[in-house]
């Protein structure tokens, strides 16, 4: 069994749950803003940071959304200086989603004022075509805008989110997106094959027959992304994720996302927001993924969670597994054990030589993890190791 600390936990996500416009792909919650419905949920924000405030002390802290580069300056302002007086800045990686349409040089020179040093900017193309298709709201000269203003105020650690194998996208088009996307020479880059989800606007198309799936070139375009990202200087990580800078004592580059490298090594921390997931020493929670919920719930003087779910040891365990294989990584079987409480190659033995015989994983003495060809499946590849046993799951009125 494993024993969770009771010391302060130092990484939060706060999600932002306001878009100007829902992109094609997107499935995770999200709306349009109007001032009132900001102006109140800043309010409720604030008030959930009171609450666990004494609970926490930032070692990373990331704002996702949603866009929280829609908040305006005023916005920023109140939660920042909330922020300040619950002592909650001087996290070391503090990361900020976004948009190229929405970045303005005031913004950015208040955000790194009060310790922001890390911006995730959600190009997904250079081609306005493209974005387009996706349904984004800024264009390739606003990244270009965009990206100068971030730098002149002085962030020296900024990502780009990039999309591959977008309807209409072709492997040439892909080539030169990433040529462009060098030129840039940011110090992390994150590139995401499109996922067709429900209650997206690209999955109906999909479903209407107005495109098909092409795995092979979908194939083709991740192994152009990996060589590419090498010959630009950036180490690839994990999946999807790739990183200038040496290779620190943990084994990722200096750059890596930190907060993220958390969530993959099952490391806790709180989620706030609507529709925000956390993971508080052993308990999985998730807030209301509603707005005016959240908000009422927190006007009231509690926190919004609407869900509560305490993981057994072992399906921790599997998750844990699933998790962290994603990482190029893998898992160190002495490391998997202080984590989980579990010998890997007791409990995962079939499943690790499944992979195995598909030349999907490796493993040596010390370590299993994926091959570069598996990294392309580590989603099927996690399935097979997590493990369903639940000591107690529960909705919370």
């Amino acid at each position: 069994m494993i024993d969770f600390p009771t010391a302060r936990l130092h990484n939060v996500y706060i999600h932002v749950p306001f878009c100007a416009q829902k992109c094609a792909y997107c499935a995770f919650y999200s709306k349009e803003p109007d001032g009132e419905a900001l102006n109140r949920y800043v309010s409720a924000l604030i008030r959930e940071m009171e609450l666990v405030a004494e609970d926490l002390r930032p070692e990373t802290v990331f704002f996702g959304g949603g866009t929280p580069s829609l908040l305006s300056i005023s916005h920023w302002r109140r939660i920042l200086e909330a922020m300040e007086r619950l002592d909650l800045l001087g996290a070391d990686e503090w990361t900020i989603e976004c948009n190229p349409a929405t970045v303005s040089k005031d913004k950015a020179e208040l955000l790194k004022a009060f310790g922001v040093n890390r911006i995730s900017m959600g190009v997904q193309s250079l081609d306005d075509t493209l974005l387009e298709r996706l349904g984004r709201v800024h264009t390739r000269e606003m990244v270009y805008r965009s990206f100068d203003i971030l730098r002149e105020a002085g962030f020296d650690n900024i990502n780009l989110d990039l999309m591959f194998a977008i309807p209409g996208q072709t492997l040439t088009l892909w080539r030169k997106t990433l040529a462009e996307a060098g030129g840039f020479e940011s110090e992390h880059l994150s590139c995401y094959e499109v996922i067709y989800e429900e209650d997206t606007a690209l999955f109906a198309q999909l479903q209407a027959g107005e495109f098909e799936v092409d795995e092979e070139l979908a194939g083709e375009m991740h192994v152009a992304l990996c060589e590419k990202a090498a010959d630009l200087g950036h180490t690839q990580y994990e999946v999807a994720n790739f990183a200038r800078g040496g290779i620190d004592d943990s084994g990722v580059p200096i750059r890596a996302c930190r907060h993220n490298v958390n969530y993959w090594r099952a490391g806790s921390y709180y989620g706030l927001g609507p529709s925000a997931a956390g993971y508080e020493r052993g308990v999985r929670t998730k807030n209301v993924s509603n707005t005016t919920m959240y908000c009422e719930r927190l006007e009231g003087g509690e926190r919004a969670i609407e869900f509560r779910e305490t993981l057994s040891p072992l399906a921790r365990a599997g998750e844990t597994a699933a998790f962290g294989l994603r990482m190029n990584s893998g898992w160190a079987f002495d490391e998997f054990e202080r984590i989980s409480g579990f010998e890997l190659r007791d409990g995962w033995r079939q499943e690790m030589g499944k992979l195995e015989a598909l030349n999907y994983a490796e493993r040596d003495s010390r370590r299993f993890r994926l091959t570069p060809q598996g990294m392309r499946y580590a989603d099927w590849a996690a399935e097979l190791f997590l493990r369903m046993e639940n000591d107690e799951a529960r909705t919370v009125s």
